[in-house]
Order: C-alpha cells, then sequence, then structure tokens
C-alpha cells in the first residue's frame, strides 16, 4: 500500500472521498511543501551568509533549485498519470512555466525591498526579514504556486484521457483505501 493510501485509510470518509477527488492538488501541495522547505533553507544560507548584500538574487538561486526538485517530484508523483509529451519538450515547457512563475515569485519581495523600503537602515533587521519572510515566502510563493498549478495542468501534464482516466483513479484508490 503506497503512502498516500496508508494515510487516506485513516481519514474520515466523507474527507477522504474529497481528498480522494483532489488527489493531485494535494500531492502537488506536498511537492510544494518540501520545495518551500528546499527553496527557504538554500535563501537563508546564502542571504545570511555569501549574498547577504544581494536578497533577491539569493532569492532566485533558491527559487531555481527548488524547480529543479519540483519538476523530478511533480513528474514522478504528483502528475504521473498526465502527459504524454516527449520528456524534453515537457521539461522545457515545464521550465518555462517555471521560469515565468519565478518572476511572479520575485515581485513582492522586489517591491518590500525597492518600493516600500523595508530594509536595514530604513526599518529595524526584525523588521525587514519578517517583511522579507512574508513578501518572498509567504506572499510570493503562494501567487506562483497557484500560476504553477495552472500552468502545469493547462501545458506541461495535459491530461490527454479526459475526466474518464480521473474517475477510475479516484475509484480505484478508494478501492485500495477501503481495503
Amino acid at each position: 500500500m503506497a503512502v498516500v493510501e496508508s494515510v487516506l485509510a485513516h481519514v474520515p470518509e466523507p474527507l477522504r472521498a474529497v481528498l480522494i477527488k483532489h488527489r493531485e492538488l494535494l500531492k502537488f501541495a506536498v511537492v510544494g511543501g518540501t520545495t518551500f522547505l528546499v527553496d527557504n533553507g538554500i535563501w537563508y544560507l546564502l542571504k545570511l551568509t555569501v549574498l547577504e548584500a544581494k536578497p533577491t538574487t539569493a532569492k532566485g538561486i533558491a527559487i531555481i533549485i527548488a524547480t529543479i526538485v519540483s519538476y523530478v517530484l511533480n513528474r514522478e508523483w504528483s502528475f504521473r498519470t498526465r502527459g504524454g509529451r516527449e520528456r524534453p519538450h515537457e521539461a522545457a515547457l515545464f521550465f518555462l512555466v517555471s521560469g515565468v512563475a519565478v518572476v511572479v515569485n520575485l515581485i513582492p519581495l522586489y517591491a518590500s525591498r525597492n518600493v516600500f523600503n523595508l530594509e536595514v537602515p530604513h526599518v529595524s533587521l526584525l523588521v525587514q526579514e519578517v517583511a522579507d519572510f512574508a513578501s518572498g515566502s509567504v506572499l510570493g510563493m503562494l501567487l506562483a504556486m497557484a500560476f504553477r498549478f495552472w500552468g502545469f495542468k493547462r501545458w506541461v501534464f495535459p491530461d490527454e484521457l479526459g475526466d474518464r482516466r480521473g474517475e477510475d483513479a479516484a475509484v480505484a484508490t478508494e478501492r485500495r483505501v477501503r481495503a
């Protein structure tokens, strides 16, 4: 039994049906949580050491690394039943959508630092770090995640088989969970 199925076996029935129906979104969210940790770990490591004077550059590098991790996890887990494109074409589309999402992600951090001047010496170090986290890791990442989910489903991992496969997969998952 897969990890997701063993977790779903302990979820109450009404919620289980919703989670099974939206399993791609749930898996995408787990991948997002994982890449959130990768992104922020690398970002803070860089911005508190070698790129202290360039937090937006540090965030950009962290996002690029997290995006590579995201491609592997989404391709092999979140959207593994979707697609149909050749891998190089799929990867190119993935990184194109993700590239636009990087820009979406960086806009709130850039605005925080350069438009609202929420950086030392205009504000305290604590205010700067809270503003960086709120703008770069919360607002920027949420906006980019919504864009990525839409873009991945629409262009990168299209559902070639339509709704029928989704219903068949949901029924099969439900049977395995109940067993």
